[in-house]
């Protein structure tokens, strides 16, 4: 289990529980004895089938916190065959409620049993037991009254992990102090801490971002340092949140001292990290222009654009100078990036006698 920020926080991205699907019950052995009524026999039930254990996607969910207080979940059994050829009541499913975006690890943390992306999405993580044959089953023309009934199957134990992935369409990145926060908060109706002296935010935050009468979201995550990707300070815990964007937007604080090793810095964690995070698209953005002049930003915006390639916008959350422009970019990145899904979608797949 990992959780982040004060003991009271309310976000967890990654849990450890473990779950148990329902026995099957036993078979019945019993013989029909009324008096006066002819042609008795054995007339034991079947046992009940064992409860599933399944996950499914939510809505309103973003965090993992519901299994920091538990841990263990396990279905009911089934019950078991009784006379009269009662078959036993099958036990109940338990349904695990996880945000969408979960991902179900198997206890090595590293195979991935399902991806969670849809609402509504469920997957069975555990099947319940069969239940037994009554004696009733094994009646035969030459075992007429069988005393034998099979034990319901056992159900199946085991340990998972959940891992969330926040889906968002765009993905803030940048060093601590970059302005990410104050980007959230100047855009959306999130409201991240924010305050004059430097800290890093200690856990995603998501925020819908409104433009043209599109919406999209943001989430803002933890600041880089170097040597993020080797775990350094919070380290690349927080990269995976990412990995789903469809747009990068990359802060750099105009303020700093060199913003070109700021930007390259942020790049190298990309690439050391991998999962082609570094390939996605990017936006890259000089912030805190309000607190420098004009040849300040000029000649730090040339500087920039000549180190990543490609253009350069600039912004001031503070100021809320160029925010518009930033979030229109954003918004033509995110349409493309849908274009081209919609168009993987809808071709269809070569003929195969």
């Amino acid at each position: 289990m990992r959780a982040y920020g004060r003991p009271d926080m309310k976000f967890l991205d990654l849990a450890k529980v473990y779950i148990r699907s329902g026995a099957g019950g036993g078979g019945c052995v019993s013989f029909r004895r009324e008096k006066y009524i002819e042609y008795g026999g054995p007339d034991g039930g079947d046992g009940g089938r064992g409860g599933d254990v399944w996950a499914e996607a939510v809505e309103a969910l973003n965090t993992l916190i519901d299994f920091r207080y538990q841990q263990h979940f396990f279905a009911k059994n089934g019950q078991p065959g009784m006379g009269k050829q009662r078959t036993g009541k099958d036990g109940a499913d338990i349904v695990l409620r996880v945000p969408v975006g979960t991902e179900i690890l198997d206890e090595d943390e590293e195979t991935v049993i399902a991806d969670l992306t849809e609402v509504g999405q469920r997957v069975r993580l555990a099947r319940g037991g069969n239940g037994g044959f009554g004696n009733l089953h094994f009646k035969s023309a030459t075992n007429q009254a069988p005393r034998n009934a099979n034990p319901g199957q056992p159900g199946v134990e085991r340990t998972i992990w959940l891992r969330l992935k926040l889906i968002a369409d765009v993905g803030l990145l940048g060093l601590p102090n970059a302005g990410k926060s104050t980007f959230l908060a100047a855009t959306s109706n999130a409201r991240p801490k924010i305050a004059d002296y430097p800290f890093t935010t200690l856990h995603p935050n998501l925020g819908v971002v409104g433009v043209d009468n599109a919406e999209f979201v943001v989430a803002d995550i933890p600041g880089l340092i170097e040597g993020a990707s080797e775990g350094r300070g919070l380290g690349d815990t927080f990269l995976g949140h990412v990995e789903r964007c469809a747009v990068l937007l990359h802060l750099i604080d105009g303020t700093s001292a060199d913003v070109v090793a700021d930007y390259e810095t942020i790049i190298g964690e990309l690439e050391a990290y991998g999962g082609g995070l570094a390939d996605k698209p990017r936006i890259t953005v000089l912030n805190k222009i309000d607190a420098m002049t004009e040849d300040e930003v000029a000649e730090r915006r040339a500087a920039l654009e000549t180190a990543s390639g490609g253009p350069v916008m600039t912004m001031s959350g503070v100021a809320r100078t160029g925010l518009i422009e930033v979030l229109r970019a954003m918004r033509a990145k995110i349409d493309a990036r849908r274009a081209r899904d919609r168009d993987a979608r809808e071709v269809p797949e070569p003929w195969r006698p």
